[in-house]
């Protein structure tokens, strides 16, 4: 949940929750990252994994330990989701990992809309964008660059687009980066809602939503990694 945290999220939840778009009608979210032996570090022998990174016991599987975060943000600006269709392929780790590294999801949203969530992990070399584009009654918006950390686009009836904080960095593994480098945010709020200094701002039952979402997506998940199609209601 660290990018509930990141300047341009709480600036479009404040959006959202201003009322100010009017009716959401389509929302796409695209997250093509990088991972590849780098990360994954595959024994040279048998090609399985040398770490948790990659098993489907400890890993999970793409959207849970890459894009679960983006997944967060979905949920925390929309809501719940329904009329689940995907497709998912393995087009670079059939040796590294034991799940897929892409897909197409598409959705309705409970409370109205449509929405897609387009991933992979398969680009070469390094990430390529974290993305959500909003189409809706009054107005357009999309958050981008590489990790959901600058308005790209915001063309809103009767709005001026505020200055915003910076963006930290994302986390540098070396190799390989993940998202911005918000989690001693989380950390933070966690103790000040202990000695009361504050409320929380996340609960267990939302993290639980998204593991939720994401179960539901992997719900008919087959075994071959050949290509894996299945709808979900």
């Amino acid at each position: 949940m660290q990018n509930r945290y990141s300047p341009p999220s709480v600036w479009l939840k404040e959006v959202l929750v201003s009322g100010k778009l009017g009716k959401v009608f389509m929302v796409q979210i695209n997250c093509y990252w990088n991972r590849d032996d780098r990360y994954y570090k595959p024994d040279a022998t048998s090609g399985k994994p040398t770490t948790w990174h990659g098993t489907k016991a400890l890993d999970g599987g793409t959207l849970f330990t890459q894009f679960s975060h983006f997944i967060d943000l979905m949920y925390w600006y929309f809501g719940d989701v329904t009329n689940i269709n995907a497709k998912l392929n393995d087009f670079t780790h059939q040796k590294s990992t034991d799940f897929e590294d892409s897909g197409f999801v598409s959705f309705d949203f409970v409370d109205g809309g449509m929405g897609s969530l387009n991933y992979s992990t398969a680009v070469w070399d390094k990430n390529l964008e974290s993305s959500i584009t909003i189409v809706a009654e009054n107005g357009s918006v999309k958050v981008g660059g590489q990790y959901m950390n600058q308005v790209e686009y915001c063309h809103i009836k009767d709005y001026v687009m505020p200055i915003l904080a910076e963006s930290n960095p994302p986390n540098d593994y070396g190799p390989y980066k993940g998202s911005a480098a918000n989690h001693h945010y989380i950390i933070e709020n966690v103790i000040d809602t202990l000695k009361e200094r504050n409320t929380m701002t996340t609960n267990a039952l939302e993290g639980l939503k998204v593991v939720e979402i994401i179960e539901r997506i992997y719900s008919l998940r087959k075994i071959n990694k050949k290509e894996i199609r299945f709808n979900h209601v």
